[in-house]
C-alpha cells in the first residue's frame, strides 16, 4: 500500500474519531520503535489508534493485520510516547479498520474501531 493510501486512511480516521468527540493530540508520532498511526483522547482514555486500511475483508478482517510483533513495536512507541507526554487517562490500544474499495478515491469508506484491540 502506498504511503499516500496510508495517511489517507488515517485522515479518514481522524475526522471519524472527531465526529465522535475525541480530540487528535498526535498523527504519525514517530520514533525509534516506528510509529503511532494516531493518538487520540476524549478525556477518559488516551487511545493509541493503528489503522489498517483494505480495500475489502475478502482474505481477512484488516485488525489482524495487527500482528503480535507489530503490537510489541507500538507497546513500545507508547511507552515513549507516555513518558514525552504524561497523562491521568486511561491508555488503551485501538484498532481501526478502514475499508475504501476506490482507493482514496472512495467517498464514504467504512470505519470500524476495535477498542482495547489488544
Amino acid at each position: 500500500m502506498s504511503r499516500e493510501l496510508g495517511r489517507w486512511g488515517e485522515e479518514q480516521t481522524a475526522f471519524f474519531l472527531r465526529q465522535r468527540g475525541w480530540r487528535i493530540q498526535a498523527a504519525g508520532w514517530q520514533c525509534r520503535f516506528g510509529e503511532l498511526d494516531l493518538v487520540a483522547e476524549n478525556g477518559e482514555f488516551l487511545a493509541f489508534v493503528e489503522v489498517k486500511l483494505r480495500k475489502n475483508a475478502n482474505f481477512a478482517q484488516a485488525r489482524e493485520f495487527v500482528t503480535p510483533s507489530k503490537q510489541r513495536k507500538l507497546r513500545a512507541a507508547a511507552e515513549l510516547y507516555l513518558m514525552k507526554y504524561p497523562t491521568r487517562m486511561q491508555p488503551r490500544f485501538d484498532v481501526a479498520e478502514v475499508y475504501a474499495s476506490q482507493g482514496v478515491d472512495t467517498l464514504n469508506p467504512v470505519i470500524r474501531i476495535w477498542e482495547n484491540a489488544f
